[in-house]
């Protein structure tokens, strides 16, 4: 079954002047794959998970996930499939400093309101421990380190069991070592409970190792 499936995307900016940034773009993406967008900066790859993430609506095509025509919902329709079916990891964590690690993983499920606090706590808590966090779960996010709060991010983006977690450059800002446990922990996922996976990266390693690449060069698919 495919988790995305995307047909004849196109879409332009018009400031300052008119640029088409992608150009007639189509692949699927199967439940449970872990996969990467490459390309070189300006080719459309962040602009592409935009549209994915369902949180840019301005293109021309189709896009499907998990069987829901997207194209066309509404923003509060898409609101609430975003919250219930998407997490999205970003290059900079966006935790809030003055609450704890566990707080900022547990917001987005107590915003969902569809469990009890101590039902989403101990799965903030399981997902914490999943990124090797155990031990920091109160402590204020601005008092532990980059690579901690990026991962934290990833609980957070974890915390409603989204069906798709889609990164934009999860790892740009960490080291070797926190890279490699992020990656780790998107394979599990993806293998052990079935989530797709997908991540636009500059790091080669990092996509050599996942299950597909998907390229864009000029706003054109060139490889998937």
């Amino acid at each position: 079954m495919n988790a995305i499936s995307i047909q004849n995307i196109n879409k332009h900016f018009y400031d300052p002047v008119e640029f088409q940034v992608l150009k007639n773009i189509s692949f699927d993406v199967k439940k449970g794959e872990f996969v990467s967008i490459v390309g070189k900066s300006g080719s459309g790859k962040s602009t592409l998970l935009y549209l994915l993430s369902t949180m840019d609506t301005n293109y021309k095509g189709n896009i499907a996930i998990n069987g829901t025509q997207v194209t066309g919902l509404s923003q509060n329709e898409l609101a609430k499939f975003r919250n219930e079916q998407i997490g999205f990891v970003f290059q900079f964590h966006f935790l809030l400093p003055e609450f704890t690690v566990l707080d900022n993983v547990m917001l987005p499920a107590l915003k969902l309101n569809k469990r009890t606090k101590d039902e989403i706590e101990a799965e903030a808590i399981a997902s914490l421990h999943l990124l090797g966090l155990k031990g920091n779960e109160y402590k204020k996010a601005s008092k532990i380190s980059g690579g901690q709060q990026q991962r934290v991010a990833i609980a957070r983006a974890l915390i409603n069991s989204p069906s798709i977690i889609m990164g934009d450059e999860p790892t740009g800002n960490l080291d070797t070592k926190n890279t490699n446990i992020v990656f780790d922990v998107f394979k599990e996922l993806a293998k052990e409970r079935g989530q797709t996976i997908i991540a636009v990266t500059h790091d080669d390693e990092f996509a050599a190792n996942c299950d597909r690449i998907i390229e864009l060069s000029d706003g054109k698919l060139i490889s998937h």
